[in-house]
C-alpha cells in the first residue's frame, strides 16, 4: 500500500479520534453542569500567560520559572480555542518582551508591561481574559488549582473549579473565589476574567505534573472545555 496513503489515513483516523474525545468531555456530566440557560455571543478569548521577561514569577522545586509553564498552558489553550473556532488573542507568545527602551529599571517594566497587558485586553470587544498562573507555598504540602474571577465571571469560573476537581484534584477542596483587590490586570479590565492558580510549584509532585505535556493538554482542555460548553 502506497506509504503516503498510509500517513493520510492515520492522520484522519487521528483527527477524528481527537474530536470525539473532545465531544465527549464536552457532553460529559461535568460540562454539562455549566451549560447556560440561554444561549450566549462568543466572546474573543484573551489568553494571558503570567509574567514574562523580567518577571519569571515564582521557580518550581526543579527550577523551572512560572512563566514559561504559565506560556506553555496558554499556548494549548489558544490552540484548542482556535480549533474550535473561537478568536483566541495572546498576551505574550513568547518569553521575551520588548520593552521601550527608554524605561531604566526592572519595576518601570514591568508596570509598563502591566499597563500594556490591560490596554490589549480592553481593546478586544466582547471579551473574555483568561490569566494563567501557578501558585507557591513556604512548604511542600499545598497542592491544587484553584480559580479566581472578577464581577460577570463567578458561574463560568465555579464550573472550572468543579471540573479541575472532578478531573485533576479530586481530594482538595478548593472552589472559586472572587478576585483580590491588589491583582492589577484582574481589576483593571472591563472584561469578564478567570484567573487560574493551575497548582502549586512548590509541591514536587505537582510541579513535575505541571511541568509535563499531557497535564497541560489535560488543563487546556479543562479551561476551554467549560468555555465551550457555557458559551455553546
Amino acid at each position: 500500500m502506497n506509504v503516503k496513503y498510509i500517513f493520510r489515513l492515520s492522520f484522519s483516523f487521528l483527527l477524528v479520534m481527537a474530536l470525539l474525545a473532545v465531544s465527549y468531555f464536552f457532553s460529559s456530566a461535568g460540562y454539562e453542569a455549566a451549560m447556560a440557560p440561554d444561549s450566549k455571543a462568543r466572546p474573543t478569548l484573551i489568553l494571558d500567560p503570567g509574567h514574562g521577561g523580567e518577571d519569571g514569577g515564582a521557580v518550581s522545586v526543579t527550577g523551572k520559572k512560572e512563566s514559561g509553564i504559565n506560556l506553555e498552558i496558554a499556548l494549548r489553550c489558544r490552540d484548542l480555542a482556535s480549533f474550535l473556532g473561537y478568536s483566541a488573542v495572546m498576551t505574550r507568545e513568547s518569553e521575551n518582551i520588548d520593552y521601550p527602551p527608554d524605561l531604566t529599571s526592572t519595576r518601570a517594566r514591568k508596570v509598563w508591561d502591566q499597563k500594556s497587558r490591560v490596554q490589549l485586553i480592553n481593546s478586544a470587544s466582547d471579551g473574555l481574559l483568561i490569566s494563567i498562573h501557578q501558585n507557591k507555598y513556604t512548604s511542600p504540602g499545598p497542592k491544587g488549582a484553584q480559580v479566581f474571577y472578577n464581577e460577570g465571571a463567578e458561574e463560568l469560573a465555579e464550573a472550572v473549579q468543579k471540573s479541575v476537581l472532578r478531573y485533576i484534584n479530586d481530594d482538595t477542596k478548593r472552589t472559586a473565589r472572587p478576585v483580590s483587590k491588589d491583582i492589577y490586570i484582574m481589576n483593571e479590565v472591563s472584561c469578564p476574567a478567570l484567573l487560574v492558580e493551575c497548582g502549586f510549584l512548590s509541591n514536587p509532585e505537582e510541579a513535575a505534573r505541571l511541568e509535563s505535556q499531557e497535564h497541560q493538554k489535560k488543563l487546556a482542555l479543562i479551561i476551554i472545555g467549560q468555555v465551550k460548553a457555557f458559551y455553546g
